[in-house]
């Protein structure tokens, strides 16, 4: 075996989990990062359109979003060429009969300490002008919630773990594994390597990986998510006209849409169980994005210019999952990101390498009150 392909800690996985936990890992240790694809970020990473939302997911989620925002908003020198995030808005609006579930959206943002807004029908529509009467008689703006550049994040804790000495290892698709002596030895397409630690950040395929080790699955769930990108006759006056309107979702959370360069991205919001797979958009979904789209808006789509599909993969109760296995102590989870993965993905990289490392919960966690005990993948069997 070559000298090279012997490390301290083996990531599997390049997307936006593994390249988090291999940024902040990678000062304090040896860190290879294996990516099955030959780019990273290729599945779920790279084809998430993110919101940065306080008021987005469960308790432990939002208090490992609160703990994310300090690096988002001033990420190191020398991290991103822009900045991370930028001003967007989170628009939740809904029809008359629809009031009693926008008064509880309104108390569970408000909860959170999100700057939060409850809006008249009128209201609504001067921010998204494309909303019909009907489908905007209220609605609930969080005023705090930002647009992520997916792209700078990721590539950002990429580059940054390569300064550190990282390796990255792309086109190495797990084949075989074996735990003997204290040691891994992983069989991949590009060659063999040998870890002390192996992290399981293979996204949609983590149980795969965690059979393949002996590792207990935690009952991973992939849901495909579909999207599009179309071009729009009625407002198409350039992006300037529209790049202010807040992200918009339906009151039932079927529809949502927002500004992407001149066009408009939405999704209907769908979680259809699959397999662990190169996603494709399903034409049926499609169809059905469109219908809605039309039913709610006065948008006339002249032309969808992109449609692609991801997948979210989460576990029973919908939190991230970051700890030890049950069974095999030299096996780390770090999974079940769904659709959190990556507003949350500079906690989730801390509080990894702080188990990895076994030092304490780093101070931006704790005072967010993020629990250690609530990721621990012990919870799910």
């Amino acid at each position: 075996m070559q000298q090279n392909n012997q490390t301290e800690v083996l990531i599997a996985g390049a997307g936006i989990a593994g390249a988090s936990a291999a940024y902040f890992l990678s000062p304090h240790c040896r860190v290879t990062i294996l990516e099955r694809e030959d780019q990273p970020g290729y599945h779920t990473t790279g084809r998430s359109a993110a919101l940065f939302a306080e008021s987005y997911g469960n308790a432990t989620v939002r208090a490992l979003t609160r703990a994310s925002r300090a690096f988002l908003e001033s990420p190191p020198a020398g991290f991103a060429t822009n900045p991370i995030l930028s001003p967007r808005g989170h628009l939740v609006f809904g029809r008359a009969d629809q009031g009693a579930a926008l008064d509880a959206i309104a108390e569970d943002f408000a909860a959170t300490g999100a700057r939060v807004q409850a809006l008249s029908g009128s209201r609504v529509r001067e921010l998204v002008p494309a909303l019909r009467e009907e489908h905007a008689h209220r609605g609930v703006l969080d005023e705090s919630a930002q647009d992520i550049d997916v792209h700078a994040l990721h590539h950002g804790f990429l580059r940054g773990a390569r300064a550190n000495g990282a390796r990255l290892v792309t086109s190495a698709e797990i084949r075989a594994a074996q735990f003997s002596n204290g040691r891994w030895r992983i069989e991949t397409s590009a060659g063999e390597f040998d870890a002390a630690l192996l992290v399981n950040a293979a996204g949609a395929w983590v149980d795969e990986l965690a059979r393949a080790c002996g590792a207990a699955p935690i009952g991973i769930e992939p849901l495909r998510r579909t999207a599009i990108v179309f071009e729009c006759g009625r407002f198409s006056g350039g992006s300037a006209s529209t790049s202010h309107w807040p992200l918009a979702i339906d009151a039932t959370e079927t529809l949502y849409f927002r500004p992407e360069a001149g066009r408009f991205l939405a999704s209907p919001a769908d979680e259809t169980p699959s397999p662990p797979c190169d996603a494709q958009p399903d034409e049926f979904d499609v169809a059905t994005l469109v219908e809605r789209l039309q039913a709610a808006t006065h948008f006339d789509i002249r032309r969808i210019t992109s449609k692609w599909a991801g997948l979210r993969s989460f576990v029973a109760d919908r939190t991230l999952v970051a700890g030890f296995d049950v069974r095999q102590a030299a096996f780390f989870w770090l999974a079940g990101q769904g659709g959190y993965g990556i507003q949350t993905s500079p906690a989730m990289g801390m509080a990894a390498a702080a188990l990895v490392l076994r030092r304490e919960m780093p101070a931006a966690l704790r005072d967010e009150g993020v629990s250690l005990a609530a990721l621990d993948p012990r919870r799910l069997v």
